[in-house]
């Protein structure tokens, strides 16, 4: 009976999810906070209908949540098209390492000092709270690969970088809130620090990159662009590039964020530059393209473009497609469980810690650390607001439950990490859409 009701559950939100999706796009709420209003309602304290108790089940929640972040991270990946020398990408290293470091800070300092936590608790929290969220921030993020606008692109590449480099900020946490006593320091900076966010980027990126030339010279040798299964494609770069990654001891959540971006860059050779309009946006493929004959399984001026570019546009529209068909399905099922568990484990003490790192913390590091750029007041602002936390944060706490957090310390934390992110489904989900569409207007109006 358990799994027909949490089946159920997941196909009344869905159909609820489709038959008001033409009037929610017109109201200032996104699918995450209309899922974790759902979750509430069908909840042991709501309608008494789903219960999940959160310590017994941190181990395949650690696992689900692992997976949404590792998919997320790969297709965020896929999106980024501009040269790495970009002031975009400036931007984004300096969210995703001064800005969040700053953040792991000055959320330690309020725990520590307003909620008498002891630092090693302190920091632990600090850093699941830290990274923004690849899974649950699509509306600020990149709509495609030529969408090259500062601030989207900037929240794109930050979700994508941070969640990786997150992880030796939790794992400092943890140590510390089991012993201060070891000499730990200089391996945790060797091991957890240098060489696992520079092992992991490394031999993804190159991973992903050597892949995707072998496989658009392979199908422009066979020319069997039409026929090849993208989506098995994309399933193994992802688990090949963690599983390398972590068998090196590096960040396997880095190393499928620069998968995606090599396979990129691979498309982008093939299409002569960055600045020519990506493969996708030249070749559609049709649905069922596999079973078609070569002229009807794809739209677009194909007579006009080199089989090199018919092979990129349809391997990264199938690819794209079957992304953005997982983020959704995760986002629903994660946020949704968020709901049902969120009222059992609210804790009131979140309105402080998420408000100083949503209102005060991220926004003044933002605001210090990127000012004599080229960005306007407006779009540091808007940087500065738009760190929503998610699935990234989740993932973190159940790795930390699972990991060796002391028990004392495993109930309060829990409590905080979920109440934080449900407050930052609530106020970034009311407020992004009216000020993404006050910022496209800004950008009308400039030019």
């Amino acid at each position: 009976m358990t799994f027909i009701v949490w089946f159920a559950m997941l196909g009344t939100v869905l159909l609820l999810l489709a038959l008001s999706s033409s009037y929610l796009r017109w109201m200032p709420v996104t699918t995450s906070l209309v899922c974790l209003g759902l979750g509430m309602a069908l909840s042991s304290p709501g309608l008494g209908f789903l219960h999940l108790e959160v310590a017994e089940a941190s181990g395949w929640l650690e696992h689900l949540t692992e997976v949404a972040v590792l998919f997320s991270l790969f297709f965020s990946g896929l999106k980024l098209r501009l040269p790495l020398r970009s002031r975009a990408w400036r931007t984004a290293l300096l969210l995703a390492g001064p800005v969040m470091v700053l953040c792991i800070a000055g959320v330690s300092l309020t725990l520590h000092y307003l909620l008498d936590l002891s630092w090693g608790a302190a920091v632990l929290i600090g850093a699941i709270l830290a990274p923004t969220d690849p899974v649950l921030a699509t509306l600020v993020q990149v709509s495609d690969a030529q969408d090259d606008d500062p601030v989207r692109f900037s929240l794109s590449g930050e979700a994508g970088l941070n969640d990786g480099v997150a992880f030796p900020f939790v794992i400092l946490g943890l140590i510390l809130q089991q012993s201060d006593t070891q000499p730990w320091l200089s391996e945790w900076l060797i091991k957890d620090m240098l060489w696992a966010v520079a092992s992991g980027v490394l031999c993804g990126y190159w991973m992903g990159r050597g892949l995707g030339k072998l496989t658009l010279y392979l199908r422009t040798r066979n020319e069997d662009s039409t026929v090849s299964p993208n989506d098995y494609l994309a399933l193994a770069l992802v688990a090949l590039a963690y599983v390398v990654a972590e068998s090196l001891q590096g960040y396997g959540f880095l190393a499928v964020f620069a998968a995606g971006l090599g396979l990129r860059q691979a498309e982008v050779q093939t299409s002569a530059g960055p600045l020519e309009p990506a493969a996708e946006h030249l070749v559609q493929p049709v649905v069922g393209h596999q079973h078609l004959a070569p002229e009807l399984a794809v739209k677009g001026n194909v007579k006009e473009l080199d089989e090199s570019q018919v092979a990129a546009g349809i391997m990264l529209g199938d690819m794209l497609a079957f992304g953005s068909l997982v983020e959704r399905a995760m986002e629903v099922f994660l946020v949704t469980l968020l709901g049902v568990v969120l009222l059992e484990h609210w804790d009131w003490r979140a309105l402080y810690i998420g408000g100083a790192l949503f209102i005060v913390i991220r926004p003044l590091s933002v605001l210090i650390l990127s000012s004599g750029g080229s960005l306007k007041l407006l779009q540091r602002g808007l940087l500065g607001w738009l760190g929503i936390r998610g699935v990234g944060s989740l993932y973190y706490l159940f790795y930390a439950l699972n990991h060796g957090l002391a028990t004392p310390l495993a109930g309060e934390s829990t409590d905080l990490v979920l109440s934080v992110v449900a407050l930052s489904i609530l106020m970034h989900g009311l407020s992004v859409q009216p000020l993404i569409s006050r910022y496209t207007a800004w950008k009308a109006r400039c030019g």
